[in-house]
């Protein structure tokens, strides 16, 4: 099933998520419904606040060559109750976006690296280090945990660019985002 999701000026977008304590069924329907929505998405990851959900889950899709040599999104990888350390001092700039704030784009600066404690949907504990694309999507998703945007990431003069068009989002998904059907947690 696809799931609704939680756009700009959603209140669960600003919340700090809660711990995953059992991985039941409920967690793992959720977690097919989540991977159904950022592949009809066609997003690079999807964190459980965006779908109405206040869990430390998200998903990170990978870019990966598809077999005409293009990059595309790769399969969903499950992180539960992730936490992020040994972030690179080596930094870079890519353009980000967010299923939250459709056709918003900005250059972010994140570390070139970061080491990454998860658990998986089977409850196996993880530990990797990511560069590039990978690392960068981890942070991005993570935030989201943190009730943090990657717009929040941004100098203070880009943040100004941007404020008109994620203000007229906000008025624009207002009545989605009254809808929105939130899980108890």
């Amino acid at each position: 099933m696809i799931l609704s999701l939680a756009y700009i000026g959603h209140p669960i977008l600003r919340k700090k998520c809660l711990p995953v304590h059992t991985i039941d069924q409920s967690i793992l329907t959720l977690i097919e419904e989540m991977k159904e929505t950022v592949i009809q998405y066609r997003g690079l990851g999807l964190a459980a606040p965006q779908v109405g959900v206040q869990l430390a889950i998200f998903l990170g899709c990978f870019p990966v060559r598809n077999e005409e040599g293009d990059m595309v999104a790769g399969p969903p990888k499950v992180f539960i109750n992730p936490k992020i350390e040994e972030p690179s001092n080596e930094t870079w700039v890519a353009q980000e976006g967010c299923l939250c704030a459709p056709k918003v784009y900005s250059e972010v600066r994140r570390p070139v690296s970061i080491t990454v404690s998860y658990q998986d949907e089977k409850g196996e504990h993880h530990k990797e280090r990511l560069t590039g694309w990978p690392a960068k999507i981890v942070m991005h998703e993570n935030d989201h945990l943190n009730g943090v945007l990657f717009f929040d990431r941004l100098e203070s003069q880009e943040k100004k660019k941007l404020s008109h068009e994620l203000e007229l989002l906000k008025k624009h998904f207002k009545t989605q985002n009254e809808h929105l059907e939130l899980w108890k947690v």
